[in-house]
Formats: structure tokens, C-alpha cells, sequence
């Protein structure tokens, strides 16, 4: 189960079959016009010399273990994106969904591009990821979400599994009586997910690593055991491991050696993968 390819993903997506993939998840760079660097760091308990507090006021020091970057800007983003969107089009299943991961500086401009190649009729919804970490800004709002974009190949016949998605609490429970806050109630278009923490045993150091629970919930609600999830921007092999262990097919393409090693260490607890070098 499970296909790595190492390469550029354009021609990897040229050479997948028409209508094979069931689920596409993307989280392609996001044009911010400057490198992206990400720490790896590990904390330690150390009351003597601690740089930062944790739980109960425990102090713990922490240790660089080194870092990933990569370049993110692009002369044409919208030119650079168009072929692997209609590519990626073309190899979903007519039952088949589509989710672009991206920020609100671009995302206007890529959904303009998603409804040429889709169809305006085929966008079901433009899903908030929020979260509060990181800096403050002073000077505006701080920005604390990113955008993802789901299209359907087909506007009225897509898979949609609401009763496997995970509940979230009611705000107010007890207006809602002791059953209905016990049981949860399911997300709205605003999913509320915290980024992966910096020494939590999720963190892989990659510098675009985007939380597991985040990922699963789309595989669960928008696929079926034994169908072939694809993620074409790999980077850290969050879907991958959403589908490994959702019983799910899938093939993850990144052209950086350091993701495809990353993706290796990160799956290798799960059945035997197929690598693959274009």
C-alpha cells in the first residue's frame, strides 16, 4: 500500500491514468515571495536554565536540532499552477473530490483559476482553518487561518461521509441538554485545529507540515476505504499517513529530496511503500 514518487509532479500526474484517483489534497507553496524556515527543536526539563515555561510553571531548555527551508515565490504562480490543476482535473474520479490547501493572499486569484478548470457549478465549499499561535501583529488583524477549497468533480455526485467525522463540543452545552453535549455536534466550514506543536510526537520538522487531524478529517468524511488518495505537493506525507491509517490507498509526489526522506521515515511503521524516482 502506498506509492512514493520523487520527481517533478506535473509529469508524474501526466502518466496517471484519466479518472483513477478517488481524493486529491494539495498544499502547494503559497507564493509568499521569501524563503520558508522552519527550526527542528527538542525541550528538555532544566529549572536551572530554562528559556521558556511549560505546564505548571516547569521550566525547560530548548535545543535547536537544525532546520528545513525551501524557496517560495514564484514570477507567475497562477501559470505555474494552471497545467497541474487541469492535470489533477483530469485524473479525478467522476465521483472523486478536490482540496487546494492555500492562503488568503492567493486564494481569490486560484479560485478564480478552480472554477475555469472545474466549473463554477462543481465548488461545494471554501473551508476556514483557524488557529491562534505564533506572533501578535500591531499594525492590523493578526492572520491566524488558512483557506481550502473543495471541488467536486461532479456538482450533485461526490462521496460525503458525515457520520465518520470526528464531533466537536457545543459552545454552550447546556443549552443543548446532557445527550446532545455528550455526543458532540459535527463542523461547520470553520474547522477549528491547532497547528502541530513544536516538540509534539506528530512534528516531523518539516517546514510545511500541516496537523494530522486537520487531513483525516477530509479523508474520512470525503473517502471510502480502499480508495487512492493523491497528494502531488507531498511535502511531509500528512495525507499519506491519513490514509495509511484509514485503510486507504495512496500516492504522494514531492520533488524535494529532504521531503521524500522525510515521508519514508514518517510511513515506514505502516505496510511496505513503493518508491518510485522520475
Amino acid at each position: 500500500m502506498g506509492t512514493i514518487i520523487q520527481g517533478d509532479n506535473l509529469a508524474a500526474l501526466r502518466e496517471m491514468p484519466s479518472g483513477s484517483v478517488d481524493l486529491i489534497y494539495i498544499d502547494p507553496p503559497f507564493n509568499t515571495g521569501r524563503t520558508q524556515t522552519r527550526p527542528r527543536l527538542q525541550t528538555i526539563r532544566d529549572d536551572a536554565n530554562g528559556d521558556r515555561t511549560g505546564f505548571k510553571g516547569q521550566r525547560y531548555r530548548t535545543i535547536k536540532l537544525g532546520s528545513s527551508s525551501y524557496a517560495d515565490a514564484f514570477e507567475d504562480y497562477i501559470g505555474f499552477l494552471r497545467p497541474r490543476m487541469t492535470e489533477a482535473h483530469r485524473v479525478l474520479a467522476e465521483h472523486g473530490s478536490f482540496f487546494f490547501h492555500i492562503d488568503p493572499r492567493e486564494v481569490h486569484y486560484c479560485k478564480v483559476m478552480l472554477d475555469e478548470i472545474f466549473g463554477r457549478e462543481c465548488f461545494q465549499n471554501e473551508i476556514i482553518w483557524a488557529y491562534d499561535y505564533g506572533a501578535r501583529a500591531k499594525k492590523r488583524w493578526p492572520a491566524k487561518h488558512d483557506n481550502i477549497l473543495w471541488y467536486s468533480k461532479h456538482p450533485e455526485i461526490y462521496t460525503f461521509n458525515l457520520d465518520e467525522c470526528d464531533r466537536i463540543p457545543y459552545m454552550a452545552p447546556g443549552l443543548v441538554g446532557e445527550t446532545k453535549a455528550a455526543l458532540g455536534k459535527t463542523p461547520t466550514d470553520v474547522w477549528w485545529h491547532t497547528i502541530v506543536p513544536t516538540n509534539g510526537k506528530e512534528r516531523t520538522g518539516y517546514a510545511t507540515q500541516k496537523p494530522l487531524g486537520l487531513i483525516e478529517r477530509i479523508v474520512k468524511v470525503h473517502s471510502n476505504p480502499g480508495d487512492l488518495l493523491l497528494d502531488f505537493f507531498a511535502g511531509s506525507g500528512t495525507l499519506g499517513e491519513a490514509a495509511a491509517r484509514n485503510e486507504r490507498d495512496f500516492v504522494l509526489v514531492d520533488s524535494n529530496p529532504e521531503a521524500v526522506a522525510t515521508m519514508k521515515k514518517r510511513l515506514a511503521k505502516y505496510e511496505p511503500l513503493h518508491n518510485s524516482l522520475n
